[in-house]
């Protein structure tokens, strides 16, 4: 009976190549790499300066609507840039570093799975460069800084009540949602009402991953809005000196990390909002340093398309003034079934997978009628799958006339998705210069915004604003800031604001119960739903499974 190996004990049984030959085979020169140990480099920022070739091409990695039966968007989009390299074609992967929230929590790292990994995989899904801990401080000492601004004399004038920054910590923990601080007496300092975000969803995460050089970084940190003055006047971070420290914290978390597939492709990691809760895409220095190294990147933007696509588009691209020439939405079978049986469970597997395909349907819409860009369904293939099933999913995309793929990078690696890629190069080919006409334009005001990208991506009749999210909107529009773009927090798991109806639900509301306003990223955070920024851990986190032995070998991580 053959041994099925977990993916840590495949990634473990590869050799890594060292990380000075992937910097060279990406044409890489060794003064701008700087080690962290044999297998892992920044890429110093300097290098832009030298990099006058014109950019590649780009492909966005999607999915449908994630599932607890898993798509596998990670999967697909290392193997994809694996294929494409065994193709001929000089690939770099872009991607985001995963947080130690979902690592420890349910849902695992995020360095792909089977033959189809980012490595080392064990470093990257902990504590990999220390961005993530960089990223903690910096927003960490600016709420230090806020504390004992008020503490020391609130020559600001400050209102304890309408400070709006957050702590933050990369860990799934429920009980810091909420927090009174500074108790035990004034040498403590204002006690107050505070709470922590995941890492993740902080604005100092957003803003490593939109910052185009060191200065505009700086620029951002300063712009942060960190709350209001008694007499309800904006105070941001610069007007507490917040924003040189911070900067000097990230001067390394800003560099782009280089590392590599199982296969040896080159691969940059960097930064890493979620897509539920902020913008989810890698950084823009990470993609633009890519595209100015290959023929092709390959990137991804988190969850289903409805979230990480549309951010991408609206919050992303628009900082890199690049555009996908083609996109692949991952699909699977199982996923597909589940969406169907928790619909209406028929018994029948066939018949759950058609109540499913609804899902996929809406997803391709969306990316070929709505962002009018050029899409490849990518069919991860499981041996339960049977050939009724594919042939049904095929039949579905092209009655769209869309080309369905099988893949199975994560059986077979490089070899198993030749055929995505080349459907992906076609696409290219046939789309070299992609257009991308945005749902809403900056002169429309921040409901609009919401209404059209409710109304045109997840089909819904109406938005309805709470009080609280009226009056948020009415004083951000007031403050100067309405043209940002929106970023919309939302279920990753509906297109609705409610994560119990899945498929492709019609006639629903979307409820608007709070808007932030995040200046210094450059964006308004739309919260819908119970959607939260400070996740828990489930009854058995994974974390119980994580373990590591007296020769230091990790086990349990995937």
């Amino acid at each position: 009976m053959k041994t099925i190996l977990s993916d840590i004990e495949i990634a473990q049984n590869v050799k890594p190549i060292h990380i000075d030959d992937i910097a060279s085979s990406a044409h890489i020169p060794k003064d701008f790499i700087e080690q962290y140990g044999n297998y892992k480099a920044k890429i110093d920022l300097s290098i832009f300066k030298t990099l006058k070739n014109p950019n590649g091409k780009l492909v966005l990695v999607t999915a449908i609507s994630p599932t607890p039966a898993g798509e596998g968007k990670t999967t697909t989009s290392v193997g994809l840039g694996d294929s494409l390299a065994k193709l001929g074609k000089k690939t770099v992967i872009a991607l985001r570093e995963p947080s130690l929230g979902p690592v420890f929590g349910i849902k695992g790292g995020a360095t792909g799975g089977g033959h189809a990994q980012v490595i080392p995989m064990e470093d990257i899904n902990l504590h990999f460069t220390g961005d993530f801990h960089a990223i903690t401080s910096a927003n960490n000492l600016l709420s230090a800084m806020i504390d004992n601004h008020i503490h020391q004399g609130n020559t600001l004038d400050l209102d304890i009540e309408k400070i709006i920054w957050k702590r933050c910590i990369d860990m799934n923990d429920r009980a810091l949602r909420n927090a009174t601080i500074a108790q035990g007496g004034k040498f403590n300092g204002t006690p107050r009402q505070d709470g922590f975000d995941i890492t993740a969803a902080s604005e100092v995460m957003a803003i490593l991953c939109l910052a185009t050089d060191l200065n505009d970084l700086k620029k951002r940190l300063g712009n942060i809005l960190i709350g209001y003055s008694t007499d309800d006047k904006p105070i941001y971070a610069r007007n507490i000196n917040a924003h040189g420290a911070m900067t000097a914290l990230l001067k390394d978390a800003i560099k782009p990390n280089l590392v590599q597939t199982l296969e040896s492709t080159p691969t940059i990691l960097h930064g890493g909002p979620f897509a539920n809760i902020a913008h989810g895409c890698n950084s823009v220095i990470a993609t633009n340093l890519a595209l100015k190294l290959s023929d092709i990147t390959v990137t991804e933007a988190g969850f289903g398309a409805d979230l990480g696509a549309e951010k991408f588009l609206h919050i992303k691209c628009p900082n890199t003034g690049v555009y996908p020439n083609a996109i692949v939405l991952v699909a699977t079978i199982r996923s597909l079934v589940y969406q169907g049986e928790k619909i209406n469970d028929t018994g029948s597997k066939i018949e759950n997978l058609k109540q499913g395909l609804p899902n996929l349907v809406h997803h391709i819409e969306n990316i070929t009628k709505v962002f009018k860009i050029p899409c490849v369904v990518a069919l991860n293939l499981f041996p339960t799958d049977t050939a009724d099933e594919i042939e049904l999913v095929r039949q579905t995309c092209e009655k769209l006339d869309i080309n369905m793929t099988l893949s199975q990078v994560h059986a077979k690696g490089s070899d198993g998705g030749i055929e995505l890629a080349k459907e992906v190069v076609r696409l290219i080919d046939n789309n070299p210069k992609p257009e991308f006409t945005p749902l809403y334009s900056t002169k429309d005001s921040i409901i609009d915004k919401v209404t059209a990208v409710a109304n045109k991506i997840y089909r819904a009749n109406k938005v309805i604003l709470t009080e609280t999210a009226s009056t948020q909107i009415e004083k951000i529009a007031k403050m100067g800031y309405a043209h940002l773009p929106i970023c919309i927090a939302k279920t990753q798991y509906s297109f609705t604001d409610d994560q119990t109806k899945l498929g492709a639900p019609t006639d629903f509301d979307i409820m608007v119960k709070n808007v932030k306003l995040c200046s210094g990223a450059g964006f308004v955070v739309i919260q819908t739903g119970s959607i939260m920024t400070m996740p828990g851990l489930p009854k058995v986190p994974s974390a119980e499974k994580i373990d590591i032995d007296k020769n230091g070998q990790i086990t349990g991580l995937f």
